[in-house]
């Protein structure tokens, strides 16, 4: 399994979730769990994701979500499990 966090934030505004979620389902991206909120009008999600079916390699997937993310004008970052919790550790 190939696990990765997908953090997204920004305005809230409607649609995020599922376009979000449609990009993933489309590329074969399984979310295993999901968390969001919305403070004073902000959008916060993270999730986890299983990648290891995605028929794209990790950056070209972290690219287009990146991408995705400039075009509904939230911020979403896709990460390695591993790096992910390197960066987040204590």
């Amino acid at each position: 399994m190939e696990k990765a966090i997908i953090t997204v934030v920004g305005k809230d505004q409607v649609g995020i979730i599922a376009k979000v979620c449609t990009y993933l389902a489309d590329s074969h991206i399984n979310i295993l769990d999901i968390s969001q909120t919305i403070l004073q009008g902000y959008f916060n999600m993270m999730m986890i994701v299983d990648a290891s079916h995605a028929g794209e390699e990790f950056s070209t997937l972290a690219d287009q979500l990146e991408k995705l993310g400039n075009e509904i004008g939230v911020n979403i970052k896709f990460q390695h499990e591993d790096i992910f919790n390197k960066m987040h550790r204590i």
